[in-house]
Order: C-alpha cells, then sequence, then structure tokens
C-alpha cells in the first residue's frame, strides 16, 4: 500500500497543479456526463487559465518579495525565526508521513460527506491537499502518532468543505464565479474573525462610516480611479518606501517605476484569466447540476477551487499591497515576536480575498481585519515554529543557513492548526474526538440555520443581493 501512495504522490509531485487540475477535471467532467469534446476542452481552458494565474501571481510575488526584502533590509530586522515561504511549506506537507496520506484520505472525506449530503462541494482542488497533510504533520511532530495525524488531516478536510459551503453563495454573487465555492484553508480560516470584527466595527461611531472601495474610487476619480491606475499609484508607493535608498538617481527611479507598471499589470490581468477560467469551467460546472438534478431534484453540486480565482479582484490586491508595510511594521513592534517575514509577504491576497464579500469591498476594513489576523498570525507563528521546524528536518527539508526556526504566513500564520495542536496536546486522543464532534456540530448548525443551503439560489436572490456570508 505505501508504495502505491508513493507512487501516486510522486506522479502528482512531477505534474504539478496546473497539469494535475486539468486531468482532474476532465475525468469529473466525463462522469458528470460532459461529452468528450466538451470536457476536453475546458480541462484544456481551466489549465491554460490557471497558467495564466500562475505566471501573473509569479510577476506579483517576484515583486513584492523585492519590496519586502528592501523594506526589510532598510528597518535592520534581525529575527531567528525565518519566513520560508508557502512553497517550502507544502514541501514539507508532502514530504511528510501524513503527506503520503492525505490525498486519498481528503477524497475519501469529499466522497463521504456528499454521500450523506452534509456537503454541496466537491474540492477538486487536489493539490492543495497540502494544506490538510501539512496540518497533520505538525500533530505527528507533537505527538509522534502517525494515526493521529491523518485522522486531524481528514478532519481539516472535512472543514475545509464546511468553509466552502458556509462562504459559496457571498463568494460567488461578490466575485461572479457561479457554481463556485473556495475550499481552501488558507483563505477560509479569515472568516470567523472576519464576521467578529466586521460587527465591531460596525458599532463604532465614525468608523462605521469609513466606506472606501475600489467601485466608489473609480466613480469619484475617473480614469485616476481604475483599477489599473490604481495599481500604479499603490506600486509606486512601494516602490518609494522600499527603494528610496536603493543607490543612484536613475537606479532608484527605475525601480520604483518597475514595481508601479508591474502592480499595474497584475490589477489589469489577474482578472482577465479569471475570466478564461470561468470560460473553462462553466460547461464542467453544468454537467455537474445536470448530473445532480437527474438523481436527486434541484439539488446544488459546487466546484471547489484554489482561492487563486478570487485575489485579482481590486480590492483584494489593493487592501493585500497596502497591507504588505503593515506586517513588516507588526513584526517589529509586536512584543515578543521573533519572526521576520520575508518569502510569503506576497500570499497576503490570499489571506484577506474571503473577507471581500462580507465587507462588500470596503478597502480599509478589509486591511483593519487583515491587519489584526496577521497580529494574530505572528502569535500563533512564534508558538507553531519549533513544531515546523520539527516537520520540516522529519520531511527532510533543509533549513536555511542561520535559521534556527522556520515559518511561513502559509499556513504557519492559520488559528486552526494553532488551535487543534493545542486541544490534542491538552486532551491526547479526546482531543481528536472534540474535533470530529465540534465538526460535526458546525455541520448541523449550518444545515438547520441555513433553508435551502443544498439547493443552487434563485436568481432573484443574486440580483438583490440578499445573500450573505453563511447564507
Amino acid at each position: 500500500m505505501d508504495v502505491i501512495l508513493t507512487q501516486i504522490k510522486a506522479a502528482i509531485d512531477a505534474l504539478g497543479p496546473t497539469v494535475l487540475l486539468p486531468i482532474v477535471i476532465f475525468v469529473i467532467a466525463l462522469v458528470l456526463g460532459a461529452k468528450a469534446g466538451k470536457a476536453f476542452r475546458a480541462a484544456v481552458t481551466i489549465g491554460v487559465a490557471f497558467i495564466g494565474i500562475n505566471l501573473v501571481l509569479g510577476l506579483m510575488f517576484t515583486s513584492i518579495g523585492q519590496v519586502a526584502q528592501a523594506i526589510v533590509t532598510n528597518t535592520g530586522i534581525r529575527r531567528d525565526i525565518l519566513d520560508v515561504g508557502w512553497p517550502s511549506a507544502a514541501a514539507i506537507a508532502f514530504g511528510s508521513s501524513v503527506g503520503l496520506w492525505v490525498i486519498p484520505v481528503a477524497i475519501a472525506v469529499n466522497i463521504a460527506l456528499l454521500l450523506l449530503r452534509w456537503t454541496r462541494t466537491l474540492n477538486v482542488d487536489v493539490w492543495n491537499f497540502w494544506h490538510f497533510a501539512f496540518v497533520g504533520s505538525l500533530v505527528v511532530a507533537a505527538t509522534d502518532n502517525l494515526a493521529y495525524g491523518i485522522a486531524v488531516a481528514a478532519a481539516v478536510a472535512a472543514l475545509s468543505l464546511l468553509f466552502a459551503d458556509w462562504s459559496a453563495r457571498a463568494v460567488q454573487q461578490f466575485y461572479d464565479v457561479p457554481g463556485v465555492s473556495v475550499p481552501h484553508l488558507a483563505s477560509a480560516q479569515i472568516l470567523p474573525i472576519a464576521i467578529i470584527l466586521n460587527w465591531v466595527l460596525d458599532r463604532i461611531p465614525g468608523i462605521n462610516k469609513i466606506n472606501i472601495n475600489t467601485e466608489t474610487i473609480e466613480r469619484r476619480f475617473g480614469v485616476f480611479g481604475e483599477p489599473v491606475v490604481l495599481g500604479l499609484v499603490l506600486g509606486l508607493v512601494l516602490g518609494v518606501i522600499a527603494f528610496y535608498n536603493a543607490g543612484s538617481l536613475d537606479v532608484v527611479l527605475a525601480k520604483i517605476l518597475s514595481t508601479g507598471m508591474t502592480l499595474a499589470a497584475v490589477m489589469l490581468l489577474l482578472p482577465r484569466m479569471v475570466k478564461v477560467l470561468m470560460e473553462g469551467l462553466l460547461p464542467v460546472s453544468d454537467a455537474a447540476q445536470e448530473f445532480v438534478r437527474k438523481r436527486t431534484g434541484d439539488r446544488e453540486l459546487l466546484v471547489g477551487l484554489d482561492s487563486a480565482i478570487l485575489i485579482g479582484h481590486p480590492s483584494a490586491i489593493s487592501s493585500s499591497l497596502i497591507l504588505v508595510p503593515i506586517a513588516i511594521i507588526l513584526s517589529v513592534v509586536l512584543p515578543g515576536n521573533r519572526v521576520i517575514l520575508f518569502a510569503d509577504l506576497a500570499v497576503i491576497p490570499f489571506i484577506v480575498a474571503m473577507t471581500a464579500p462580507l465587507v462588500k469591498g470596503n478597502v480599509f476594513r478589509m486591511v483593519v481585519i487583515g491587519t489584526v489576523t496577521l497580529a494574530i498570525g505572528f502569535y500563533v507563528a512564534n508558538a507553531l515554529a519549533p513544531l515546523f521546524t520539527h516537520a520540516a528536518v522529519a520531511s527532510g527539508f533543509k533549513l536555511p543557513k542561520d535559521a534556527l526556526q522556520i515559518t511561513s504566513v502559509v499556513d504557519g500564520f492559520l488559528w486552526v492548526p494553532y488551535v487543534i495542536i493545542t486541544a490534542i496536546q491538552w486532551l491526547g486522543v479526546g482531543g481528536i474526538v472534540l474535533l470530529f464532534i465540534v465538526i460535526a456540530a458546525a455541520f448541523a448548525i449550518y444545515r438547520r440555520n441555513s433553508p435551502g443551503w443544498e439547493h443552487a439560489a434563485g436568481a432573484d436572490e443574486v440580483e438583490q443581493g440578499t445573500i450573505e456570508v453563511g447564507s
């Protein structure tokens, strides 16, 4: 069995997400009854779209990474817990003992919950199962028990489906992605924090009147408020903060202007790549709805995708760019912090994107919620860094030179692993049992308080904008 799982994992690692996803989509589309030609075209289109998205994201990651490195250098920060970035976290997760089991386990959990009618999300984002394996690998590092790690990975896979169902209506409406949900743990985990903070902000006089969104800016400032120009302006501001002392005037200007143009390109190109993705996804979504309708009436089946499809929205990018220097400032001023950010600052859009539907694109509130979430994340990262480092060493990951411990914003800053691991450390196997009970109760509460949650939203609901997070 281990040999088979090892071969499957090696094949997935070799294919990578941009090849694996189209294959998965093609197979699923055929199973759902789509014609082979349509299924093939949809799969290729989705693969091309994700390649385009990843190219644009790579451009953004490179630019923001350079900005972040320059700002960190300018501040002279020195810390002993180094942010090594999500690619390293993914490699650690898939290289761990839990990583060997996570794909069959997560698929089994998804199928079981679909058959039980507990979820309406079919998670095709197989590559991002590494998030489940990562939490499981931290549990193994804490308990030295593989069974505990696999059980927790299964529980987190279920939790991600709950988050996906819970936020689906709002995500579909705000981001215009029909038939989609986002079972991406790194993005969805902000929702409870965002709901609490949004409630608080609604009750603070003056603050509750502040509404800065990209649509309002565009209406008031015309061409100067368009997303591409907004990206240029934010890029120029970040460039000035980062590169004001980069050398001679011509070098400084070149770096500042390059940053501005790069982020302007990101603001323009990411939404267009998402439109290509939705073009490919539509036949698959239609086939899924027809397949379910023939067997269960009007029950809805959602296609679970990476939150990369969300971060092209101007509000997500704008708030994230503002949060980059804020995150670095937090790393300096937070008492007791030992984490220095580096590789993962560019993934902040993934952290905040799912708050946009809740606050209706209010960039001010997204920044406030993002700031608090990152502040909490620093302390989570400090607490989890020993386990993160232990899991890395156990999976054969080579630590960077001079780094005593390592972390990443994805997934080292997330409260979900911290709460789970703390419960297991206190209660042992009782913590795992409690975790499953809490998740089952959460599913039950969600279903009870969301009448018609299994069924497609009516057109009048969407047009009237009555769908909120959790509906």
